[in-house]
């Protein structure tokens, strides 16, 4: 098991990776099509994205979280 204090950098990880797999995907696929070399292009696409996408949820996800603090109410 990973520390706790670990956990933000995780779900950055992990959601960066997600994130950037569908938009990755959607956007080869509107691009290419599904053409035989999909997987290919797709793969090659998501390998270049996931590493912009980890920092840039790192740093957004404070932003985020501020604004969304300000948007709601305290219960």
């Amino acid at each position: 098991m990973l520390p706790k204090k670990l956990a933000p950098m995780l779900f950055g990880l992990l959601l960066s990776g997600m994130m950037s797999l569908l938009v990755s995907g959607l956007a080869t696929w509107r691009a290419i099509g599904l053409d035989p070399g999909f997987v290919a292009s797709w793969a090659g696409a998501w390998l270049l994205a996931w590493p912009i996408a980890f920092p840039a949820v790192l740093l957004a996800a404070p932003l985020a979280r501020r604004a969304v603090n300000k948007l709601v109410a305290e219960a």
